[in-house]
Parts: C-alpha cells; sequence; structure tokens
C-alpha cells in the first residue's frame, strides 16, 4: 500500500468517476483504475461499487475513505512543514452553499488568485448541510455556508450580513398592506422554498418561526434547489418565495420580482466560513481567511 494508490482511491471516492479522478491527478484512467485494484487486492476488500452512472463507496471504502484522508493531509502537513511540496502543485478545497458559491466567491477567488497565483483552487457547490459534511469528512479544507448547523466539531466565522426577502411578481400580486400583517399574508399564500439542508430554508425557517409561523402551516407548493428556477416560477405566479435579496438583486432592480421585507425586523443572516475545529488548518486556508477577514472587514 502506498499514498498514489490511496489518492487514487479518495479522488475516485469524491469524484464518483474513475476518469473524472484521472483528470484531477493528471493521470491515464487505466493508471487509476489499476492503483485501485491493487489496494482492493492487497486489503482483501471492495473499496468502491461500480455502476454504469457513477462509482459509489462501500462499508469498508466509507472506513478506507477516512484513514486515507487522514494520511493525505498529514503528507500535506509534512511537505508544508519542510517545504518540499512545490509552490504550483498547492490545492485549497473549497465546500460553498449555493448562495456564497454563486455571488460572494467568484470576487473572492478573483483577489486570492491575484495575490496567491501558485495555489490552485477547486470548489464544491452544494448546500449549507453538504458543505459542512464535506469539511467534516476532510474532502475539503474550508467552506461557505448560509447558515450554522449543530455540529460541535465546526467553528463558524461570520463575514457577510445578508438578507432574505419575500419574493413576488413584479404585477399582478399584492404584497401586505403593512409589516404587522406579513405574516397572515404569507399563511394565505401558495409558497415555493428551497430543498431540505438549504440555508436559505434553515434560515427562513427561523424566522418565520420568529414571526409566529411554523412550516406546517404553510401551503409549499413546491421545494426546489436551483434558485433561478424559484425566481422564474414566482415570475410565472406558481407562488411566493423566501430568498436572498443578493441573489434576486437584478430581477428587482429591472422590476420583474419584487421585494417584500420578512416582517417588522426585516429578515438578517449571516453568510459563514466555516472549517473542523479538529484539524490543522493548511497554510492555504489560512491565507484564504485572511483575505475574506480583509475584504469583510466591518462584518468579521
Amino acid at each position: 500500500m502506498n499514498l498514489k494508490q490511496l489518492e487514487a482511491f479518495a479522488r475516485v471516492a469524491e469524484a464518483k468517476s474513475f476518469s473524472e479522478a484521472a483528470k484531477i491527478l493528471y493521470l491515464t484512467q487505466p493508471t487509476v483504475s489499476a492503483h485501485v485494484a491493487s489496494l482492493e487486492k492487497e486489503l482483501g476488500v471492495c473499496l468502491l461499487m461500480r455502476s454504469t452512472k457513477e462509482v459509489s463507496l462501500t462499508e469498508e471504502g466509507e472506513i478506507l475513505y477516512d484513514y486515507a484522508m487522514q494520511m493525505l493531509e498529514l503528507e500535506q502537513q509534512i511537505r508544508e512543514r519542510f517545504g518540499s511540496r512545490k509552490k504550483e502543485g498547492a490545492v485549497l478545497r473549497i465546500a460553498a452553499s449555493t448562495l456564497p458559491s454563486q455571488y460572494l466567491l467568484p470576487e473572492i477567488m478573483v483577489r486570492f488568485r491575484e495575490r496567491y497565483p501558485g495555489v490552485r483552487l477547486r470548489v464544491m457547490e452544494t448546500d449549507s448541510a453538504g458543505a459542512v459534511e464535506q469539511i467534516l469528512s476532510r474532502r475539503a479544507d474550508i467552506g461557505f455556508a448560509g447558515t450554522v448547523l449543530e455540529e460541535k466539531q465546526c467553528v463558524y466565522i461570520p463575514f457577510y450580513q445578508d438578507e432574505l426577502v419575500v419574493i413576488i411578481p413584479g404585477e399582478g400580486l399584492e404584497g401586505p398592506e403593512s409589516a404587522a400583517e406579513t405574516a397572515a399574508w404569507i399563511r394565505r399564500m401558495p409558497v415555493i422554498l428551497r430543498e431540505e439542508g438549504s440555508g436559505t430554508r434553515k434560515e427562513a425557517q427561523r424566522l418565520l418561526r420568529q414571526m409566529g409561523i411554523e412550516l406546517s402551516e404553510l401551503n409549499i407548493v413546491a421545494s426546489i434547489q436551483n434558485q433561478e428556477t424559484i425566481k422564474r416560477s414566482v415570475r410565472n405566479g406558481m407562488g411566493i418565495s423566501i430568498l436572498s435579496r443578493l441573489a434576486a438583486e437584478d430581477e428587482i432592480r429591472s422590476g420583474v420580482l419584487r421585494a417584500v421585507p420578512l416582517g417588522e425586523t426585516g429578515g438578517k443572516r449571516n453568510i459563514n466560513l466555516v472549517f473542523d475545529r479538529r484539524s490543522l488548518h493548511s497554510t492555504e486556508a489560512e491565507k484564504l481567511i485572511d483575505l475574506v477577514k480583509e475584504m469583510y472587514p466591518d462584518n468579521v
């Protein structure tokens, strides 16, 4: 068993594909397959379930993946400590929920690349729960999430204050006459929500509860992952939704959507940097944390 075999196995597990893992590692697919096959033969277990659509971990594979990531992380720390890693080989793995991935991370990455051109960035877009899971499983070095999940192993650093609003069509639907009537108005409307695991959905649920509304009281007509699909559905009259003002800003400015504040106090929530308190930060992760603090000094 060697580190090349473990790295090939880990990349296949993450990409759920031998061909994609080969691209990441700059190897041929037969080489990656051979590394994994040798590992399975040596350990005497099946690590990966192969199908025509994707590759998934077996129970033994899940166990080995955790060990493999610890060993690969330790190798990276040794190389950093003793300066033997080539500068151009540094990789920073980022897991980000939809909102920060689409609306905040692009500018952050541009600034990061200008300052640290030798570091390659690998971004995995998911929901907030998925971002935290990627960090805890050591598939990502650092994450961006739109809510705080009950994971004691994670540290959350708020850096950006977002506002959730109720979005409605630009024409054809009357909103509440006052903030005091918002709760009763929402209860009467068909509602489109983000999917389970979304930070936006969790924060919307928290803010609605502050207004005295439980999700069970709502007429939820759909749960949708894609924000663009939600905005189009609202424009077409399917229902109202609760989204980040940042995500709907272009449509609000053009008048195709309108924003209704969430109650008298508004819908403020934090966007957070997330990392695992149990593992040491890589040098690249520390650089990203410092850059984000520099870019958003009033919120950190």
